[in-house]
């Protein structure tokens, strides 16, 4: 599950601008800012927490400002003296999500946030902007950053072991991939090792993935656990973990995850990481991914392989759920008048952005869910939580449904891009 709104261009150029020469302007370590969303249904405030310094940057020197427009929020880092922008990184977070849910018509909630960068050496003006429902960024917070403050933390890491399960050559042109444990004990580390590799495997042999194995960096994160296991609320069992994840995410039972984003990125920062995977020790089936944010599965459940290539399309492409016959919590969370971000779902308002021109001669479009257009790339009627008036590319694709024989030709053009923008 994961979830957003608007525009993308199908094939996505990879210079929009100038590129940055990455040593004039940044360093190889990386700069951490915590924040605080805070708000209801129709309100953002955002409340800055504090700043750290961390070991690794491991992104792309090349690739320094955002090409694919994703996600509900972005962030910028402009060179406070020459005004030019430096970087830049769109994401989302449980906090939108959960905006779209009935509670948050009647309450205010906090979610802690947590953005990375690559360390400056000059001064910067980090601006933090949100998605409108119409589809447009704003403005929501901007601060100077010195990166000589004595403010920003350089103090030692959590301790956890660290174990390389592939190592395929410079996290710079590699996508470099951490499992965190969540609900392991002590005594179960050589289990979560085995999770971890087993679980690698499936997803590097999983098309697209399995073009791109020798472009893959991939370590587990041994984030020890008092108790076994995850919280199930809705049965009153609670564990003490070292995330703190929890089923039953705004009321949902399948729907697991931590809103401890602090403890994920303590744990994430010990090695290099363009994207991280929560690893959950639990037969139980469920999960949840958020783009650029974090993907969580349980380790153990007979789905592992659909829970893996669907929560980890969500956080790593920014791919939308296509199903809709799913009870879900949220409350109308695509305007119809407006054209999704995601790759994968359209509204019609643009679709001459998306797939479009991935339909065969002769398709009818909308495509009739008939067994003749069963392998064939179309414009199927029901996505993004409802029936009518959002559309997908495939009848089956794992974004859909479990028993999908894997992901349809547009998801995985998608990842490839995706791909692209980490190894370039």
């Amino acid at each position: 599950m994961r979830k957003s709104f608007i525009i993308l261009l199908y094939c996505l150029p990879f210079s929009l601008a100038a590129q940055v020469n990455f040593d004039r302007y940044f360093t190889d370590k990386v700069l951490r800012f915590d924040f605080m969303f805070a708000g209801n249904n129709s309100k953002i405030t955002v409340y800055p927490v504090g700043m750290k310094e961390e070991p690794y940057f491991s992104g792309s020197r090349t690739q320094l400002v955002d090409p694919f427009n994703y996600g509900n929020f972005k962030f910028e880092i402009y060179d406070a003296a020459e005004n030019k922008l430096l970087y830049s990184r769109g994401f989302s977070t449980l906090f939108q999500e959960w905006q779209t849910t009935a509670e948050a018509k009647v309450m205010e909630r906090s979610f802690y946030e947590v953005a990375t960068m690559p360390f400056p050496r000059n001064k910067i003006r980090f601006v933090l902007s949100a998605r409108e429902r119409n589809g447009t960024f704003y403005k929501l917070y901007e601060t100077q950053i010195d990166p000589s403050d004595y403010f920003i933390r350089k103090e030692k890491p959590v301790r956890a072991n660290v174990t390389n399960i592939l190592s395929s050559g410079d996290p710079a042109t590699c996508v470099d991939l951490v499992f965190i444990a969540e609900g392991y004990t002590e005594n179960e580390m050589e289990k979560f090792r085995n999770d971890v590799k087993r679980l690698s495997d499936i997803l590097l042999n999983e098309p697209p993935y399995n073009d791109y194995r020798n472009k893959f960096n991939i370590s587990a994160v041994e984030a020890v656990s008092s108790e076994s296991g995850t919280d199930v609320p809705g049965e009153s069992i609670y564990v003490n973990t070292a995330l703190n994840s929890s089923f039953y995410t705004f009321g949902t039972a399948r729907y697991l995850t931590t809103q401890d984003m602090r403890s994920v990125n303590d744990y994430a920062a010990l090695a290099p990481h363009d994207n991280i995977i929560v690893l959950m020790n639990s037969p139980r089936y469920g999960g949840g991914g958020v783009y650029n944010y974090y993907s969580g599965i349980t380790s153990d459940n007979n789905r592992a392989k659909y829970l893996l290539i669907h929560e980890f399309g969500h956080g790593f492409a920014g791919l939308a759920d296509e199903y809709y016959s799913k009870d879900v919590a949220y409350e109308e969370f695509y305007p119809l008048d407006v054209e999704p971000w995601e790759p994968n779902i359209t509204t019609l308002v643009s679709f001459d952005s998306k797939w479009k021109k991935m339909i065969p001669a002769g398709t009818p479009v909308p495509t009739p869910v008939e067994d003749k257009y069963m392998n064939v790339t179309g414009l199927f009627e029901g996505g993004g939580y409802v029936e009518k008036g959002i559309y997908r590319p495939r009848i089956e694709c794992l974004m859909n449904m479990s028993t999908a024989p894997g992901l349809c030709p547009v998801c995985r053009q998608a990842i490839r891009d995706m791909i692209g923008y980490y190894t370039k």
